[in-house]
């Protein structure tokens, strides 16, 4: 339904003449019209006030709305009214200007109930506010689609309120974090990807235009990439598909959209609409079959840019969120075997994605391939209400402008600028031009005559064939030559010999190999398992799947074992008359404990996919010691109860009070300044929730438990204490470790509120970091233990080996398959050894490039045509590249 702003409807009011009943009927009625809202949508949109004794309140709460509307012989309060009939004409999208007048309406028929005169009404103090505990209120229609503030790419701060005026009364909301930090991070990440594919500023002149079946004006231009924001703003549907043919330029363009929405305030620094929607791209081909919409839009905000799963979840339902799905084409394989049956599902889901009043289409952005658009068309598929614009060729002026301003007279490279004009003017023109009527081809063609190539020789064609047959050889020609000419252009500037083009070829046809097994998967991938992200503790596959799960889970298997070694040894389990001496059930319960750790370390190594996230922490270094000391001091006083307990469990014929307290003090002032220095650069909108980190690993948190009871055991044994005091503290043992490791998941699991955007590598670098850390942490409180029967230097190389090993087998998972992975990969020659090197060179030399936290190839074409070379068996790498096990 598409409500005409020049004479809306007029909403349902209060019965001319009517009594009580009629009054609160007729607010039934428009909560009717205005599409039922909830009454926890009722009670965001009304906002909050100050009571009389100064307490900030929510001017709607869901009980007194619930009862009011149940009281039909009660005449409601005008505080009441006027944020109830507020809410349903903001939910029902009434023009905010008209607001006033129907509160006027309401205000008088209440007041000829109420007995009492019209009047003007009192003016009322603004009330501040802090941020709101339900969804914020909803946008005015007027501003529902400004760009989000921003003020700088690299030290960005949204400023986002909103000022809801209602009669007289001005109810300020606070900002929203989640909005600041999704905002700041979008742009930082859009930067950085229109830099890699670009490598620079500046790029072949792109437009675009409405397609040619629809109408339009006869004078009406094509565009360039600088009117893209101001053209999507001016669409009242707020839908728009962008059709385009391979290396158009379709991803510049979505890039481009998102940052010219966010333009204004990050230039500015203005004041944000409070409920403007912040433009995120999406990579369709992240997105798993049978998903909805909504729900795979929440979880990308989580995973790409370091919300906690309530603000992504609130965020998506309160329609902050402008999603730019970029890629539609790469959800089905290459060629089609029948209709694209993962994109038509995708389109599903966005016809099914509504606005914020649920009657009309929500705002989306979506970009295709012509030829997949064309497939999609003839299944009958697109994504409704959306105005499509089409992607046009490049003009043989526009390739001339672009390779004068690269190649100027004075330039190098003249010579092949001239040569290059020469071929798209000669009689074999029209299928040089046809080749070269992309940004991708034409960049393509730069590089390699950059490196040395002979125009004449790459762009020759014949002039009596046909002019598609002749562009696409000459199109194979350039894939040819890029590889090279990139390795030659951009030389190895690390330490050791210098990549060969073959080398290169090589490698990175295994990796498109590689993608094209990730994108086959039947079954529910983890995320970064798609046909174009190559995500670093990912790869481990390519060196043999079974093979290296294997190998995962028995190195992991000796870890656990030299981990239980060394507790054995600390806790002198083998020494006559401590633990083992003790009775049956007590030495069966120490030796079940720890079998139970060994076999959970076992499953924890073969899981199919072990997972690394975390973003990049920078937080300054005056901060962070601030975090830690308080952390510290926050964990002493814990540290000391958890002693104290342990000295009443024990009967204090182990250790004196004295020990308890300093025992306890030092472990838990250690774990505190670790949980400081980590969680201190967080905040609100970043932190997980507890459900949310138990849900996460519960089998690596039950790990944690176990080694808490075995820690606590020993105590308890050397006390001879009785089997419910026994049962009581290895209980409550295993409830406070399992607790720390909730506390330190969510310290750690987090992002960074001053950090970039992480970099491929950086959760997989993490991954140690945080297990090996943890397990030392947990190291103080075992050495702690150990002191009870052991020399200091023997209880401190017992808690050293047990911490690194127990960080290693339960927090370091993701690392330890994919070094694995990566040796048995170098081993056998396919990957290089120092394979990270490798791909951050290839984004140097515009091979791949960096987008979000993973690789891809810089261009699908690319990645295509070395998916071509390895399934015809060209270039195939020594030890056997095509290894039937690993895909």
């Amino acid at each position: 339904m598409t409500t005409d702003r020049s004479d809306p409807p007029t909403p349902p009011g209060p019965r001319e003449g009517g009594t009580t009943e009629d009054f609160v009927q007729s607010l039934v009625l428009l909560r009717r019209w205005a599409g039922e809202p909830s009454l926890s949508r009722l009670r965001a949109l009304g906002g909050q006030t100050v009571s009389s004794d100064g307490t900030t309140i929510d001017a709607l709460p869901k009980s007194t709305t619930s009862h009011v509307l149940r009281q039909a012989g009660k005449l409601p309060r005008w505080d009441f009214v006027k944020a109830f009939v507020t809410a349903c004409l903001r939910n029902g999208d009434h023009p905010a200007e008209l607001i006033p007048g129907e509160l006027r309406r309401w205000r008088a028929a209440r007041d000829v109930l109420a007995g009492s005169s019209t009047g003007p009404e009192p003016e009322e103090p603004a009330a501040r506010v802090p941020a709101p505990r339900e969804p914020a209120p909803r946008e005015e229609p007027a501003v529902r689609d400004e760009p989000v503030a921003q003020r700088s790419a690299s030290e960005a701060h949204v400023t986002v309120g909103a000022m809801v005026q209602a009669g007289t009364t001005i109810v300020r909301a606070e900002p929203d974090q989640a909005v600041e930090l999704l905002a700041r991070r979008v742009v930082r990440e859009e930067d950085r990807a229109r830099k890699g594919l670009l490598g620079g500023y500046s790029i072949a002149p792109v437009s675009f235009g409405r397609d040619a079946e629809l109408p339009r004006d006869d004078d009406e231009a094509p565009d360039g990439l600088s009117a893209i924001g101001r053209f999507f703003t001016g669409l009242p549907s707020k839908r728009l598909l962008v059709v385009g043919e391979s290396g158009a330029g379709k991803t510049v363009l979505a890039i481009e959209l998102v940052l010219q929405l966010l333009e204004s305030f990050m230039t500015s620094g203005g004041q944000a609409d409070g409920h403007a929607m912040v433009p995120v791209r999406l990579n369709a081909a992240r997105w798993t079959p049978g998903t909805p919409f909504e729900s795979w839009l929440g979880e990308q905000l989580a995973q790409d840019f370091g919300l906690s799963a309530g603000d992504a979840e609130r965020l998506v339902r309160d329609r902050r969120v402008l999603p730019v799905v970029d890629g539609l084409d790469e959800l089905d394989p290459d060629p089609a075997t029948g209709p694209p049956r993962r994109a038509i599902g995708l389109l599903t889901e966005l016809n099914r994605y509504s606005d914020f009043s649920g009657r009309r289409p929500g705002a989306a952005v979506v970009t295709c391939r012509a030829d997949r658009h064309a497939e999609l068309s003839e299944a009958q598929a697109g994504l409704d209400g959306a105005v499509r614009v089409h992607l046009h060729d490049l003009t043989i002026e526009q390739i001339d402008t672009y390779l004068r301003a690269r190649w100027p007279e004075d330039h190098p490279h003249r010579a092949g600028r001239d040569g290059v004009l020469a071929a798209l003017s000669g009689p074999a023109g029209k299928a040089v031009h046809t080749a070269l009527a992309t940004p991708w081809r034409l960049l393509l063609t730069a590089t390699a005559v950059e490196s040395g190539a002979d125009p004449a020789e790459l762009l020759g064609a014949d002039p009596a064939g046909d002019p598609h047959t002749e562009a696409a050889r000459i199109t194979r020609r350039l894939l040819d030559a890029y590889i090279p000419a990139a390795t030659r252009l951009t030389p190895r500037t690390t330490h050791g010999d210098p990549y060969r083009p073959e080398q290169v070829r090589s490698w990175l046809v295994r990796l498109a190999a590689y993608l094209q097994w990730q994108g086959a998967q039947a079954d529910r991938p983890p995320s970064g398992l798609t046909a174009i992200d190559i995500v670093p503790h990912l790869l481990w596959p390519i060196g043999g799947r079974r093979r290296i799960q294997a190998l995962h889970g028995l190195c992991c298997a000796v870890l656990a074992v030299v981990a239980m070694l060394a507790f054995w040894t600390g806790s002198a389990v083998d020494r006559p008359g401590d633990p083992l001496g003790g009775p049956v059930p007590e030495a069966g319960l120490t030796l079940a404990l720890m079998a139970g750790w060994v076999v959970t370390a076992t499953v924890l190594a073969l899981s199919p996919w072990p997972t690394a996230t975390g973003g990049r922490t920078s937080v300054p270094y005056r901060r962070r010691v601030t975090g830690g000391l308080l952390g510290a001091l926050a964990g002493a006083p814990a540290g000391v109860l958890g002693g104290l307990a342990g000295f009443a469990l024990t009967g204090g014929e182990v250790f004196g009070p004295a020990f308890a307290a300093a025992a306890g003090a030092t472990g838990g002032t250690v774990f505190g300044a670790v949980i400081g220095l980590t969680a201190i650069g967080r905040r609100g909108a970043e932190r997980m929730t507890v459900p949310e980190a138990i849900r996460a690993q519960p089998l690596t948190l039950l790990g944690f438990g176990l080694c808490g009871a075995l820690t606590g055991l020993p105590p308890l044994r050397l006390a001879h204490a009785g089997p419910l005091p026994l049962a009581a503290g290895v209980a409550g043992a295993f409830a406070l470790a399992f607790a720390l490791g909730v506390t330190f998941k969510i310290a750690t699991g987090g992002w960074s509120k001053d950090a970039e955007l992480a970099h491929p590598r950086e959760a997989l670098h993490r991954n140690p970091m945080i297990g090996v850390a943890f397990g030392l942490t947990g190291g103080v409180a075992a050495f702690l233990v150990f002191l009870m029967n052991q020399d200091v230097l023997t209880s401190l190389a017992c808690a050293l080996v047990g911490g690194v090993a127990f960080g290693l087998a339960f927090g370091a998972i993701a690392w330890s398959r994919t070094m694995i992975g990566l040796i048995v990969a170098a081993a056998r020659g396919l990957l290089p050894l120092r394979l990270w090197a490798f791909l951050d060179w290839a984004c140097e030399a515009r091979l791949l490039r960096v987008s979000g936290a993973t690789y891809q190839f810089r261009h699908r074409e690319l990645q295509d045509y070395l998916t071509t070379a390895a399934a015809t068996g060209g270039d195939r790498p020594r030890g056997g590249a095509h290894d039937r096990s690993v895909p």
